[in-house]
């Protein structure tokens, strides 16, 4: 499987630091090639919209974490795009566990494939309970937890682990990319759900749902791998999604949780 993925790594991130500065700058390359890798962030932008919508109510400012090379503001303007690195395609810099963000300010946080890289989530879960008002909540896409998922991310990336036994919500991560544990979403909302519940009862998991453009998201090999098919079937690829949306269950590769900061 390693050989199979040296082979599909593409040439132009041979040697990159994951947590070097240039990292941004050629992921940003890579997306400006794949057209339908733009449309798969596009998706997730939108369904963080429509989620938006159907679950929180209140005023306040939108942020999306861990913003990347794909904001959310490339669709939706208004959101501040904000990462922990110093990016000039993004607004701010901003900690996720210490967020310099006022009380009760914030309508709906953000964050795609960003909270497996937090390395104290209860100190996440703090600062949302702070900076939300009352209706306002967090969208949260992750790696999923199904058995094509739990089979892919163990051997997907050098950098990060998948480990749904691990002991501790907290992961030794040596690095912003280093060292994360991808099955922490499973960890915390599914596996300690009621440790969870009990230790943040004013945030309430709202909703979960799977997300399904996997395949576009795997033949177009994300940021770090060869596109397996031209951007041409990217019509044909999305009519086999719906084909197999009925295996879902077991084929899908990212989640959504929805959290929800309820009225005193």
């Amino acid at each position: 499987m390693r050989l199979i993925l040296d082979l599909l790594q593409d040439p132009l991130l041979e040697g990159m630091d994951v947590d070097g500065e240039n990292r941004l700058k050629l992921h940003r390359q890579m997306l400006e090639k794949k057209r339908m890798l733009r449309e798969v962030f596009t998706g997730f932008h939108h369904s963080f919209r429509t989620l938006d919508r159907q679950f929180f109510t209140g005023q306040g400012i939108e942020v999306e974490l861990g913003a990347g090379v794909s904001p959310m503001r490339d669709s939706y303007p208004e959101v501040l795009a904000t990462d922990i690195v110093d990016a000039p395609c993004l607004d701010r810099v901003i900690n996720a566990e210490a967020m310099e963000l006022a009380d009760n300010s914030v309508r709906a946080i953000y964050g795609q494939n960003c909270f497996h890289h937090f390395p104290h989530p209860d100190q996440f879960f703090n600062e949302l309970d702070r900076v939300l008002v009352p209706g306002g909540g967090a969208i949260l896409l992750e790696p999923y937890y199904g058995p094509f998922a739990s089979f892919l991310y163990k051997r997907l990336f050098r950098s990060e682990g998948f480990d749904k036994h691990y002991p501790s919500w907290e992961t030794p991560a040596t690095g912003p990319m280093n060292g994360a544990n991808q099955a922490l979403s499973y960890i915390v909302f599914v596996r300690d759900r009621a440790d969870y519940e009990r230790k943040h009862p004013s945030l309430k998991i709202a909703h979960q749902q799977l997300v399904e453009n996997h395949l576009r998201y795997l033949l177009s090999g994300g940021l770090n791998f060869r596109q397996l098919l031209p951007d041409s079937c990217t019509g044909f690829v999305k009519f086999l999604e719906k084909l197999l949306s009925p295996l879902n269950r077991w084929i899908a590769l990212h989640h959504i949780i929805v959290i929800r900061k309820e009225a005193a």
